[in-house]
């Protein structure tokens, strides 16, 4: 958790800026990290970062041409230093709030950072979402934090209120992912997370609608407003399927690790490895999305960050990071075959 001086710290930043402009990770923590500080002061715009695994600095005219006169960036764990001296230069504060395990030194003194991993001797559950309820507070926006919370497998000490007012959306549970995948929660997720995977000129549109939806209902109840997060959720809720049924099928020959590779227009890896690994808990799950040049890899098991980091180092130019839990990597497509081989090795050295 966030200390209550860094709450305060966080509220005053967000009272000064008039023009402020959020950068957040293209994932429902990300957005509902975004929409709960929005709607705080209610002013504000929203960018998704869809670059990985940083920030880059192609981000910064964003901040120009929206005339900005401050920059918050959240649930984000790497920025480019050459984002960091652009934005030096114009003299635009920078409010970061994080909850990734991050080296310090990679964090310029100009910045106001936020982490409790920092507070709390390394360890830290809550994600970002969770971090700016404690600023907001705003009991008519519990929903999306609670959203934010279980989409990042985080069951937040406010859920029983969640229960108690929709009741007819909720599953009870003290694992977030069984309310994940048996609950409407689990729906109005896929719908936000689907959407951020859109065209621009919708994802504008998804963002205008939640910044002044009042609940839920707002969502799940089709109407002209958010006929397109509909459409989308039903296009791409076809393909998810399919492709969750393909990985299951290959279930029974693997072992430890479960490999399952895709590709084509739209890259969802990080749902298709959170509902494999609910699926399959005894196994490493790995999704690998084969874009042509790159793959974009999605990892989930028990201590997998140091195998995954471990698998990637002596490969070129690959990147990753992530949770202990829950890890993301890029690897070139030539590299492949050498990553799965380093993974098999990995684990069964580790026994786990």
């Amino acid at each position: 958790m966030l200390t209550k001086k860094q709450v305060e710290e966080i509220k005053e930043h967000l009272e000064k800026a008039q023009n402020p402009l959020f950068f957040f990770d293209n994932d429902n923590d990300g957005l509902c990290s975004f929409l709960l500080l929005q709607r705080y002061i209610g002013r504000g715009k929203g960018i998704p970062i869809k670059s990985f695994p940083e920030l880059t600095p192609d981000y910064f005219r964003k901040i120009r041409e929206l005339n900005a006169d401050y920059i918050f960036i959240l649930d984000k764990p790497v920025i480019s230093k050459e984002f960091f001296k652009e934005v030096e230069q114009i003299n635009v504060p920078i409010v970061w709030i994080d909850h990734h395990i991050i080296d310090k030194k990679n964090i310029p003194d100009f910045v106001n950072y936020y982490n409790p991993l920092l507070n709390n001797n390394g360890t830290t559950v809550e994600p970002t979402t969770y971090l700016c309820y404690q600023v907001s507070q705003k009991k008519e926006d519990l929903w999306i934090a609670v959203i934010g919370c279980i989409s990042d497998k985080f069951v937040p000490d406010f859920y029983p209120e969640f229960l108690k007012d929709y009741s007819d959306l909720s599953f009870k549970s003290e694992d977030a992912f069984d309310i994940f995948y048996k609950s409407k929660i689990g729906k109005i997720a896929k719908m936000f997370s689907f959407a951020l995977k859109d065209r621009t000129t919708n994802v504008i549109n998804m963002l205008k609608f939640l910044m002044k939806a009042k609940s839920p209902y707002d969502v799940l109840e089709e109407n002209n407003q958010n006929y397109s997060i509909h459409s989308r959720f039903n296009q791409v809720n076809r393909k998810y399927k399919l492709l969750v049924d393909k990985a299951m099928a290959t279930s029974k020959e693997s072992g430890k690790i479960l490999f399952f590779q895709y590709s084509g227009d739209l890259s969802i890896s990080s749902e298709l490895s959170n509902e494999l690994s609910y699926l399959f808990p005894e196994k490493i799950i790995i999704i690998m999305y084969n874009t042509g040049v790159k793959v974009n890899i999605s990892v989930r098991g028990k201590r997998v960050r140091e195998i995954v980091l471990e698998a990637i180092k002596d490969l070129n130019e690959a990147r990753g990071g992530g949770h202990e839990d829950a890890v993301g990597a890029r690897i070139g497509i030539d590299d492949l075959n050498k990553f799965k081989e380093n993974m098999i090795n990995l684990v069964e050295e580790n026994k786990i």
